[in-house]
């Protein structure tokens, strides 16, 4: 089926299915490491690209392709990457973006080892990261320099639910001869579609939002046009961070859900940091749907919904904080998010842990912010989770 004119919720069903000979109605488990030829120069054509047929899972496979197209359909993209996790996506993007004496700009509250992997490990090849707080702009130009490459931004940005400007990044990154990355996990390509923005490349980390049900991990990279495509196809296949069969399987599952998931746990999420907000133990809080957010009006224009993913703080500071994440029953002290559960935890310790106490500092991880991601769960449930154990605190 053809479903470039299909609405949203019939692309996550139906996008880049396909017929198989004993008309299964779901993409079935291709769980085989290599594929057999039709002839000697089949073959040939195959490694040679006069064919498209498959030749080994690491290179491509049925059931990962019929997942690569159903993302980069829903992202309004040229095509799909899938990658064995969403680190593996990020570092492909990398490799294939960043070369030796080269710059990137990105994020400053950007998930922790996307950016230790830079600071630890690119920078052994000479290439250059700058982090800075991208919901200024300004920022940004400040900070390119003649051998910027990237420019790479996760917005919202975790966890500090900072809120950057896609257009106007995709501005900078055009005046300026950037590709333009996005980070979308925390919106999914159901809140946010960034290439649609001006992005160039968009990616995520599929074990969220996008499967939904904390049981697989896994990563995804959609390109806004071939060439792109190409490049970043090449690094992950010789890096070897493909995804498998079986992971692609469940994520074609579960991202069948993922719009009246989202749905309901935005829901959820608004009543939530409504109760916090009001709450005398909390400092403070950062949700999107709040109108005393700073990219509050950001977020409504850029945004099709504020999402489930807060970030809060209080009053007794760390202290406190770590006391109702262990009198919390409902809410699971546990890292990752977007799932159907309800999740907490401590960034600066968790995390962000091998960020430095001064960089975390900066991009305004600080020792009292504590993440929630909110579930799917009756709400009152939640709300009267919390309620509990604030009375602890």
């Amino acid at each position: 089926m053809n479903t470039n004119d299909k609405g949203f919720n019939t692309k996550l069903i139906h996008a880049g299915a396909f017929d198989d000979e004993f008309g299964s109605a779901t993409v079935p488990i291709y769980q085989s490491s290599t594929f057999r030829f039709k002839s000697a120069q089949d073959g040939a054509d195959c490694f040679s690209g006069k064919s498209d047929g498959y030749i080994y899972t690491r290179i491509g496979n049925p059931t990962i392709r019929a997942f690569e197209q159903n993302i980069a359909a829903l992202e309004n993209g040229f095509d799909g990457i899938a990658t064995s996790s969403g680190m593996g996506a990020i570092t492909s993007v990398y490799m294939a973006l960043l070369g030796a004496g080269s710059h990137i700009v990105s994020s400053d509250a950007v998930y922790g080892p996307a950016r230790g992997v830079l600071e630890q490990d690119f920078s052994r090849f000479n290439v250059e990261a700058s982090f800075v707080n991208t919901s200024n702009t300004d920022n940004i130009i400040a900070a390119i320099k003649p051998n910027t490459k990237v420019l790479y931004i996760e917005t919202p940005a975790n966890p500090t639910m900072d809120i950057t400007d896609i257009v106007a990044c995709a501005k900078i990154a055009k005046e300026h001869n950037l590709i333009l990355v996005v980070d979308n996990t925390f919106c999914s390509p159901y809140l946010q579609k960034p290439l649609d923005l001006g992005a160039d490349v968009v990616l995520h980390s599929i074990t969220k939002f996008i499967n939904g049900h904390a049981d697989i991990v896994g990563g995804v990279i959609v390109t806004k046009d071939q060439e792109l495509y190409k490049k970043i196809r090449h690094s992950m296949v010789y890096m070897g961070c493909n995804m498998d069969p079986t992971q692609a399987f469940m994520v074609i599952r579960g991202v069948k859900t993922l719009a009246i998931r989202i749905e309901r746990a935005q829901e959820n999420a608004m009543k939530v940091a409504h109760f916090l907000q009001s709450h005398p133990k909390v400092a403070w809080i950062r949700y999107p749907g709040l109108e005393d957010h700073p990219q509050y009006e950001l977020a409504r224009t850029q945004m099709k919904g504020f999402g489930s993913m807060m970030s809060f703080g209080l009053k007794g500071g760390y202290d406190a904080g770590k006391k109702l994440m262990d009198h919390l029953h409902l809410a699971i002290l546990a890292v990752s998010l977007g799932g159907v559960e309800t999740l907490i935890q401590h960034p600066a310790s968790m995390t962000h842990a091998a960020v430095s106490h001064e960089n975390k500092i900066a991009a305004g991880i600080t020792d009292d912010l504590v993440r929630f991601s909110v579930g799917i769960e009756d709400v009152e449930d939640i709300i009267e989770d919390l309620r509990k154990g604030l009375e602890t605190v």
